[in-house]
Order: C-alpha cells, then structure tokens, then sequence
C-alpha cells in the first residue's frame, strides 16, 4: 500500500513538474530595454565652443532672476563644453550641501550630453540600475546642457530645492540660450 502512494506521488511531481516546464516554455521570452538597439545615436548633440564669461554669468542671473520670483534659495553652477566651472551663485540662504551638488548637475548635463532628469528616470522609472554605476552621473533633476547653434556651449545646474524646484529654475535660465 505505501508503495503504490509513493509512486502516484512521483507520477503527479513529474506530471507537475513536466506541465511547469511547458507553462514556462511557452511563455514569450521578456526582452531586456538593454538589448534594443537604437537605429539612431541617442543624446548625439555635438560639442561647441566653451561659452563666455559674459554669457555664463548672464545666464546664472537668469536663473537667480526666477529663483527670486519664485522665493528659493538655490546654489547654481555655470560650466563650459568641456565640464569646467566658469561661474558660480550662492544665493543667500542656500544650503551648503547643494553647492557641490549645483556644480556636478552642471558638469554630469554636459559630459552625457543630457538633461540630469534623464537618469533620475532611468533609475525611478525604467529601473535601469546599471545607470548607477557610470562615472560622474547624478540622478537627480537640475542639470541641463546649454545649446547654441545645435551645439553644446556649456551646462547650468541649480541645487538646494527639491528636483522639479531646480529643474524649474534651470529650465528657465536654460531658455535664454537653447532657442
């Protein structure tokens, strides 16, 4: 009698075991957003001339222009196409910590060639990790490249309130240049 239960035992974990690996050969393989491969570069814009001095701070003031509309506090950072800092703001009141901050949106917008909202939404919205482990990248609003001409001129970055407060106050700044 215990021979005959055991082996309907093994007869229905095999059975159950075979339906399992036809379940799972059956279902469509799940393709990894890694794996596509776009037919176009993407964030492609070219490097151009470094942007003044001139224009730099004019668009820093552009930025504590809507920061004090607005009644923020920010630290904002002007860098050139090649990732170096020409001008910097602490506007009174802003906290210290956002002022390495402000520089590395500025710096991470130019060297990827991207806005730094990018890999926030990688990383919070596509769940791509991977994007943690490049070198210099910032997942976190507030970083946006300056572009003339369809060339990269620079960057500016904004820190010291929330993402959207930073991005918000970069983005407008940004609008005097990116036309």
């Amino acid at each position: 009698m215990k021979s005959r239960t055991v082996m309907s035992l093994l007869a229905a974990a095999v059975l159950l075991g075979a339906g399992i690996g036809l379940a799972a050969d059956q279902a469509e393989p799940v393709q990894n957003p890694l794996d596509v491969i776009p037919d176009k570069m993407p964030f492609s814009v070219p490097y151009g001339a470094p942007i003044s001095l001139q224009r730099a701070q004019a668009t820093a003031q552009a930025a504590v222009t809507e920061a004090t509309k607005r009644g923020w506090q920010l630290n904002i950072a002007v860098v050139d196409s090649g990732a170096n800092l020409v001008t910097f703001v602490r506007m009174d009141g802003a906290q210290l910590a956002s002022i390495a901050i402000s520089e590395h949106k500025a710096r991470a917008s130019v060297k990827f060639r991207r806005p730094t909202r990018a890999f926030e939404d990688a990383i919070q919205k596509s769940d791509l990790k991977y994007a943690l482990t490049l070198d210099d990248m910032i997942a976190s609003r507030g970083g946006i490249p300056l572009v003339e001409g369809g060339k990269i001129i620079g960057g500016i970055g904004c820190s010291g309130g929330t993402g959207s407060q930073d991005e918000a106050v970069c983005s407008a700044a940004a609008a005097t240049i990116n036309k």
